[in-house]
Formats: C-alpha cells, sequence, structure tokens
C-alpha cells in the first residue's frame, strides 16, 4: 500500500506549512519511483517542519512505509505507533504496524492490528486475507513448536552453553521458551521433554537472566495445571523456591514471587485442563503442597539472610494466598493454621525498628504489609474464640519483649503495637492496655534519642484516631504533643507530632461548627504541612507524614483552598504518590477525597432541622467554601496539576497498601473528575479510563460502583472505541452492566444504560458480551420504569442490541409482550420514545421479517401507529415509519394486503412527491 496524504490547498501566508506539504509530495513521488531511502529523508525533512498533528501523523505513516521496505521492523512499528497515537482508526497505519510486528515475531499482537483493521473495515479484502494468513501462520509456527523436541533441546542447549557468548541469541531462546510455555501443548512438550531439570540448572547458574527465563518459563508450566505444579514442587522444593525470592536481585525475587503465586493459584482450584487421560484415575490432594510452602514463607520472614524486598513478597504473597476470598467461603483452616504457626514470626517483621541493632532488613513498605496482613487474617476469623486467641498470642508477643528486655525490649513492644493499630485495631487497642505499655509510650515521647522519639510519637497518632484511646490521648496527649512540635530541633519529630494534632484537631470532619483549635491555628498547621511536603531536603518517609497531616487537616475548605492554589504542593504530594513508598496511597487519597469533597454526604430533612433547633441539639453546618462553584473551581486546579497521572500511577501498584478502602477513595475521587463531561478527554488521555477498569471490578461495593459510574460517563460522551483501544473496550463491559442492577440509584441505573447503548452500536462482539452477562432482562424491565428518561434510555439501548439475531428472536418468543411494547411505545406522545421505539421497528422489520407478520398480531392499533408516524411533522418519524412499512410490504402478501387496504397509500403517495424531504 502506497503512503497517502491529503491533498488540500494551503491558505496563504503558511510558508512553512507549504514547505512541508511539497517535501511530502516529493516523498510520495520518491517512494512510487522506488528510491525508498530518498523518500524517507524527504518525510523526515517534513516532520522537522511540521507542527500540525494531523500531518505529522500522515508523515509517521509514511515514514513506516519506507521502513518496511527497508527492512527496518522496529522503526516502521515505533513510526506506525506515533500515527495510531493520534488516530485510533487510521487502517493504514494499523495494517503497516501489523507487518512490522509480523516480522519481529510479536503475532498476536500482529493479530490484534489486523483485527483492529477488519472491524473498521469489514468488506476490505486486503485485511481479510492477511488475517487468514496470519492466523493460520501462526497455527504452523505452534504446530511445529509443539510437534518438536528437537526445538526444546537446542533452546535449553543455547541457555546452558557457558560458551556461548551470542547474548541476543540467549535472549531470543529464553523469549521463546517462555512463549512456548504460554501455551499448554507447549507447556505439556517442555514438561515431557525433562525441561524441569534443565530449568532447575538454569537457576543454579545464578546469572539473573538465565534466573528471569526459568522462572517465567515455569509460570507457563504451572497455570492451571494442579499435577504439573505438584510435580514441579516435588522436582525443586519449598526451600529452594523460598531461597530464589528472598534474593537481593529485585526483578529475580519478583518473578520467583510471581511464580509461588501461580502455584499456589493451581493447587488451591485444579483447574479442569488437570483432568485428561491417565489423571482422571489419580486423586490430588494438594493441601500438604500448601502448606509446605506457607511454611517456607513464614520462615523466609524471619529469615536475617532474606533480602528486604523479598520479605516484602512474601508477605504480599501471604495476603494473596491465605485469607479466603469471599466470606462465602466457609473453611477458614488457612488462615488458622497460619495463625498458629506464624503469628510471631509475621510480628517479628512488624515489632522491627529500623537502625537497631541486629534488627531484620526491612524496606519502607514492611510494616505497613504486615499491617494488611495481621488485618486480613483477623478479618477472616469466624467466632469469638477464634478472636481471643489472636488476641492471646499478640499479648503473649508485646509482654515477651516489654518484660526483661530493658529499653530495646520495650521499643519493640511499642513498634508492635503501632503496627496492630495500623491493622486489626482491636488487637491494637487491647495491648495498647496492658500494664506500663501507656506510659511507656508517653514518657518515651520525651526521649533525647531520635530513633526512640520517632517510635514512640508514631505510636501515639496511631493510637490517637482509635475511638477508645482518642479521649484519654486528647487529655494526656495534646499537651505533650505541642511541646515536642514547638522544641524539637528535628524535623523528622515535629512534623509526626504535628500529625497527631492533626488528627485530634479534626475530629469534627468536615462540620464547620465542631472546630478543636483556636481559629487560624488549623491553616497554621497545613502551611507548615505543605513547606515540609515541598522541601526535597527532607527524606521521603519524612515528608509522608506531611501528607498524613493534610488527610485530616483538608477536612477544613480553608484548607482545601489554599492547598489547590500551592501547586508546588501538590505535585510534590503527586510525586510521593508515585514513588516506592507505598505507605502513603491511603493519606494521598484521603486528601483527594476532601479537596474534591467526593465523600458521602446527605441532606438533612428541612423539618429534622426545625426540631433540632427546637431541642437545641448540634446542627451540622457545610462551609461556605463547599458550595458546588468552588468544589468545581479545586477540581479543575487539580486536573491541570496532574491528579490523573498520579491516581493511574497508585492504581498500577501490586503493594498490600492498596487496600480496598484506599481503591475506594480513588474510585470516589476519579468520579468528581469526570463530573463535567469537558473534562473527560483529559482524564481518559491522561490514563483515567484504563485505571478505572480494575477499581470497577475489585474493591468495596461503593468503590466498584463509583468506578463503574465514572466508566458510564466518559463512555456517554467520548467515542469509546478511543477512550478503551483494542480490547479494554470489552473489559468496560461487566462494570457497566453491574449499574443496572435494582439497589442501584436511578442515576447509575440511567447512565449504564447510556453508556451500554453506545457500546452496544459498535459491533456484534460488543453486543455478544452485553448478552452474556445477562443485561437484556435487565435493560428490558427498565422499558417499564416510570421515569421517563430510564424508560427511553433502555429503549434506545434495546434498540442497538435488536441488531444482534439472538435479541430478535426474543421478540418472536411465545407468550411475551416485547414486540407489543415496542408497536405501542411508538404511538406515545414522547417524541425521543417514539423516535427510539419505532427506530428498534425498523431495524427489527429489516433484518428478521417473520416479525412484519406477528406486528398485525400484538395490538388493534397497529395501523393507526404506522399512519401517525408518516403524518408525523418530524421526518425522522416520517422515515422509520416509511422504513418499516416497505419491510412489511416485502414480508407477506396477507400483510401488505391490510396495508393496501387501509389509507396507506394515499399517505405514502402524498409523501413520495414531497421534494423537500429526498
Amino acid at each position: 500500500s502506497l503512503p497517502c496524504g491529503a491533498r488540500g490547498r494551503v491558505p496563504a501566508g503558511t510558508c512553512r506549512q507549504v514547505t512541508a506539504e511539497q517535501l511530502r509530495a516529493r516523498g510520495n513521488a520518491l517512494f512510487q519511483a522506488g528510491d525508498h531511502g530518498a523518500a524517507l529523508a524527504a518525510y523526515t525533512e517534513a516532520l522537522s517542519l511540521s507542527d500540525a498533528a494531523p500531518e505529522r501523523a500522515v508523515l509517521h505513516r509514511n515514514r513506516a512505509a519506507c521502513y518496511l521496505k527497508l527492512e527496518d521492523y522496529t522503526k516502521a512499528e515505533a513510526d506506525a505507533t506515533k500515527a495510531i497515537e493520534a488516530d485510533g482508526r487510521d487502517v493504514k497505519a494499523l495494517f503497516r504496524r501489523s507487518q512490522a510486528l509480523q516480522q519481529l515475531g510479536r503475532l498476536d499482537q500482529a493479530v490484534s492490528d489486523l483485527q483492529r483493521c477488519v472491524s473498521l473495515e469489514p468488506r476490505n479484502k486486503v485485511f481479510q486475507e492477511a488475517l487468514r494468513a496470519l492466523g493460520s501462520s501462526m497455527h504452523e509456527k505452534m504446530k511445529t513448536m509443539s510437534c518438536t523436541d528437537s526445538k526444546v533441546e537446542q533452546m535449553f542447549q543455547i541457555l546452558l552453553d557457558l560458551d556461548e557468548k551470542d547474548a541476543d541469541k540467549k535472549q531470543k531462546a529464553a523469549q521463546n521458551l517462555i512463549v512456548l510455555a504460554r501455551e499448554e501443548a507447549g507447556a505439556e512438550k517442555i514438561f515431557q521433554s525433562d525441561g524441569v531439570r534443565l530449568l532447575s540448572q538454569l537457576l543454579d547458574t545464578a546469572k539473573a537472566d538465565l534466573m528471569l527465563a526459568a522462572l517465567r518459563t515455569l509460570v507457563g508450566l504451572c497455570s492451571g495445571h494442579r499435577s504439573r505444579t505438584m510435580a514441579i514442587l516435588a522436582e525443586l522444593g519449598a526451600p529452594r523456591l523460598s531461597a530464589v525470592l528472598g534474593v537481593e536481585h529485585e526483578q529475580v525475587s519478583l518473578a520467583a514471587c510471581n511464580l509461588l503465586h501461580v502455584m499456589f493459584d493451581s493447587l488451591k482450584e485444579g483447574l479442569q485442563k488437570d483432568f485428561r487421560g491417565k489423571e482422571d484415575a489419580v486423586v490430588l490432594d494438594s493441601s500438604r503442597d500448601l502448606k509446605l510452602l506457607i511454611k517456607h514463607l513464614l520462615e523466609l520472614l524471619v529469615l536475617e539472610g532474606a533480602s528486604a524486598h523479598g520479605r516484602d513478597n512474601a508477605l504480599n504473597l501471604l495476603i494473596k494466598v491465605v485469607p479466603r476470598k469471599s466470606p462465602k467461603e466457609t473453611n477458614n483452616s488457612m488462615s488458622l493454621w497460619v495463625i498458629d504457626q506464624g503469628l510471631k514470626k509475621i510480628l517479628e517483621v512488624g515489632s522491627t525498628v529500623c537502625g537497631s541493632l541486629g534488627s531484620l532488613p526491612v524496606t519502607e513498605n514492611s510494616r505497613m504489609s504486615t499491617s494488611v496482613l495481621l488485618s486480613k487474617l483477623y478479618e477472616d476469623l469466624k467466632c469469638d474464640a477464634e478472636r481471643e486467641n489472636f488476641h492471646h498470642l499478640c499479648e503473649d508477643y508485646v509482654r515477651s519483649w516489654f518484660e526483661g528486655h530493658e529499653l530495646p525490649g520495650k521499643l519493640r513492644a511499642i513498634q508492635t503495637v503501632s503496627c496492630l493499630l495500623q491493622g486489626p485495631s482491636d488487637a491494637g487497642n487491647r495491648v495498647l492496655e496492658l500494664e506500663g505499655i501507656m506510659d511507656s509510650v508517653l514518657s518515651l515521647c520525651a526521649s533525647v534519642c531520635e530513633a526512640h522519639q520517632l517510635v514512640a510519637v508514631e505510636a501515639l497518632i496511631h493510637a490517637a484516631d482509635k475511638a477508645k484511646r482518642a479521649s484519654f490521648i486528647t487529655a494526656n496527649g495534646v499537651s505533650l504533643l505541642k511541646e515536642i512540635y514547638k522544641h524539637s530541633e528535628r524535623d523528622s519529630i515535629r512534623i509526626r507530632a504535628l500529625v497527631g494534632l492533626c488528627k485530634l484537631g479534626s475530629a469534627g470532619g468536615t462540620d464547620f461548627s465542631m472546630k478543636q483549635f483556636a481559629e487560624g491555628s488549623t491553616m497554621k498547621l497545613a502551611k507548615q504541612c505543605r513547606k515540609w511536603l515541598c522541601n526535597e531536603a527532607i527524606d521521603a518517609g519524612t515528608r509522608r507524614w506531611a501528607v498524613e497531616g493534610l488527610a485530616y487537616l483538608t477536612f477544613d475548605a480553608d484548607v482545601k483552598e489554599e492547598f489547590v492554589e500551592d501547586k508546588a504542593a501538590m505535585q510534590a504530594m503527586f510525586h510521593l504518590a508515585k514513588s516506592e513508598d507505598r505507605s502513603v496511597l491511603y493519606a494521598v487519597a484521603s486528601t483527594l477525597v476532601n479537596c474534591t469533597n467526593s465523600y458521602d454526604h446527605e441532606e438533612p430533612d428541612p423539618q429534622m432541622l426545625e426540631l433540632a433547633k427546637y431541642a437545641k441539639q448540634h446542627i451540622p453546618e457545610q462551609h461556605p467554601k463547599d458550595k458546588p462553584e468552588f468544589v468545581k473551581r479545586r477540581v479543575r486546579k487539580l486536573l491541570m496539576a496532574g491528579v490523573v497521572s498520579a491516581l493511574a500511577c497508585m492504581v498500577k501498584s501490586e503493594n498490600p497498601a492498596l487496600t480496598n478502602a484506599c481503591r475506594e477513595l480513588i474510585s470516589r475521587v476519579f468520579l468528581a473528575l469526570v463530573e463535567e463531561a469537558e473534562d473527560r478527554g483529559g482524564v481518559v488521555a491522561q490514563g483515567g479510563g484504563k485505571a478505572l477498569i480494575p477499581l470497577s471490578l475489585e474493591g468495596t461495593e461503593v468503590g466498584q460502583t463509583k468506578a463503574a459510574q465514572a466508566l458510564a460517563k466518559i463512555t456517554i460522551t467520548s467515542n469509546p472505541e478511543m477512550a478503551f483501544p483494542g480490547e479494554r473496550i470489552y473489559e468496560v463491559v461487566r462494570p457497566l452492566v453491574s449499574l443496572l442492577h435494582l439497589q442501584r440509584t436511578g442515576l447509575e441505573n440511567f447512565e449504564g444504560l447510556m453508556a451500554l447503548t453506545n457500546l452496544a452500536g459498535i459491533n456484534e462482539r460488543l453486543r455478544q458480551k452485553i448478552l452474556k452477562e445477562r443485561a437484556v432482562p435487565m435493560i428490558e424491565g427498565y422499558m417499564f420504569e416510570e421515569h421517563e428518561l430510564i424508560r427511553l434510555a433502555a429503549t434506545e439501548c434495546m434498540c442497538n442490541m435488536a441488531m444482534s439475531k439472538e435479541v430478535q428472536e426474543l421478540f418472536l418468543a411465545e407468550g411475551s409482550d416485547r414486540l407489543k411494547l415496542m408497536v405501542l411505545y411508538s404511538g406515545e406522545e414522547d417524541e425521543k420514545l417514539r423516535r427510539a421505539a419505532s427506530g428498534t421497528l425498523a431495524m427489527l422489520t429489516a433484518l428478521h421479517p417473520p416479525i412484519c407478520k406477528r406486528i398485525p398480531q400484538v395490538t388493534v392499533h397497529w395501523l393507526e401507529i404506522l399512519q401517525a408516524l408518516l403524518l408525523s411533522p418530524s421526518a425522522e418519524l416520517q422515515h422509520r415509519g416509511a422504513v418499516v412499512v416497505m419491510n412489511m410490504m416485502a414480508a407477506a402478501r396477507e400483510v401488505a394486503e391490510q396495508l393496501i387496504a387501509s389509507e396507506m397509500l394515499e399517505i405514502l403517495s402524498v409523501l413520495a412527491k414531497d421534494k423537500d424531504k429526498p
């Protein structure tokens, strides 16, 4: 295919543009003459002179064609991608990229681009033929790879050959092995070809690249196959896998973590792939293997030689695999076993005081991960006896350090209390009440040693927002914290003391009339927090506490207003949110929820207000700066400061700090950001659409609903294919269908229907996905809704769904009133509803002729309704009526006779002469 370009006239005075146009024309001529190198040079020069985005996209597309001819496929792919980024519907760029990807061996991505080409131009024979050829070549490639033992042996020989110096050759062999293992036939071939022993040898080399290849190949072998997983575990051994998890190399440790996660899933689920052939007769019990793996993970937590990130990965794995996935599962024996066997080991990590003699290597995320794991284990307990056992084990552990270990022991005990307060706070409160603990916390707050003071002040802060202790701390701690804040010379201590004051000072929440501090002091604290946040000389771990302070202080609308005016402070906070220290996520999300007012607030009942005034009860007051116009302006400021990219980065985090509660806060913020239609394009462009999908599928019910509603708003006003490119658009269906459930609000129902209408109009695969999610009965239900907008949205959605054969058949089902409803709605007074219903009839009668015969049987008013459509002042309704009548005339003689016997012929004769309505 030849490079193309717009042939248009250029306005006078745009000299640079003319030059770029001339260069492009010269490039086109050179390309057609076969001089691809010179054509490339012309397009490149034109690019340097062009600023217009559409023209640059065309030039990138043309350069991709040159690179394909010059066989530089990497650059061809890069240039085609730039053209696609400018216009996702550019079929020429998509086709060129697919050709480049095919040559680079990335066949799955090439197929994806070709499928997109075919969906955009279904009748293009070139695209259809290319897709068919690529599909068969992929099949052949897989067949060849899976049938040939020598291929597998060859790959292992290259990888295990110590004399082989060609790095590219080794990398290609490793990549081929990983790709082969992803297919069931390939995975089985590697397994049968003594692959596990050879992969074990790769792990023994202690070379990071070879270890990564081995671990990623093992992932393919274990995925969804319990018996293979058990065999691999028996061959490699749990101690060895645990040791690889604890290595210093971060990527290797992460790959080992991924492998262990896949092994856990396969051992737990025992997917259907297992039960074939000889395995049918074998009963596999994997519970022993599961416990063995978990036992070694628990031992890794306290192993001195294990790396800090290896320890974090072990904690993350335990969080994912030990607690039950849902309360519907009745068996919590794994959590009980872990509590009995390993609770003290988990607390060892939580009680570690960084920098103290002989302490375990930990990261800034370790304590947060420990708190999350403890919390998950505690939530998984089912009865008081189980919870009492948990409390006793925690109390025994704290006592063991607090009594008889001098100062270092007391510090470990206090650090454990902090860890528990951040996790299962019930357990934290219980240990806080142990004799001497609170006194030690208060006395160590005045310590001259910075490390000791840090531990005590943090414990005091974590205790401050727990209801049981808050009143005690308000009485005893405020004066102490003020003293530390005013007189300490260390910023790390002052910043923590300030957070304690912020927590105690924000007890009134958003209630303007309930202020704890004197007028203006909240603003002073917030100003100091912003100052510390922007001070890059202070370490990130300490600056995180400034965000914690703002999370509490931004309940005050004056603080919110000042914060969004301070662009440097906002960007410093976003930068922290993207950093390695994930423990800051919740504080950032809380601050943003406060600034966008995206928390739940119910409007008080006016009668109840009057009663409250009469009874002299406290009435919550809204701050004047929390009115909608202020919130709207704050949202705009946050968007300009780059809030979306920070939120997208937070969602990508695979860290335990991204709890379900944290996900809900992020979903609330996203919903506030897409409230105004004009902001939605920017949110999508910065990765907001992509980030919302996982938020809508996992987390609290409220969080999932808020994220789904944000997706609906984007889908309603944007082109869904641009907002959710490629396969991502199919992932949006389930969250949108969830908005149709009866427990959702009317607005959520309406927006879900509107968004599904847009998706249903795109292609058959999307309509099939909507059908598969069982949305059609819910859509039909809303067609009977009293609220006219919801009824209209449901009818419009059904109109687009009617393009599917399965939906057409539903209108002919015995005992169904679906068709009758559509005919009657076509005669309603509401013009928009008539348009949607008559449009559905026009489509149904065209695509499924048997429906034409059924229409006269469903209601005696069918003729007058069709005549009313044709006599309507609206050309759109007349057009729909004419199409229905035409389809019915063509469908069956008896229907045609009924139409002609009426006044239809006269009406049609009049309309046929109307030259204003072609």
